[in-house]
């Protein structure tokens, strides 16, 4: 009984480990699609007030 018990814990703490991880990695990958947004505005900006 608790062998089962522990092995239990263990294997939910292993599961919100790895969605907490998971969770990182989407957070940092949507700041970094929005970094890239923000360096092609930019970067569009000055094409086009270079143009003028």
């Amino acid at each position: 009984m608790r062998t089962k018990t522990l092995a239990a814990i263990g294997a939910v703490l292993m599961a919100l480990t790895t969605f907490s991880s998971c969770a990182n990695t989407i957070r940092g990958m949507g700041q970094d699609t929005a970094n890239a947004v923000n360096a092609t505005q930019s970067a569009g900006h000055r094409v086009a007030k270079s143009a003028n």
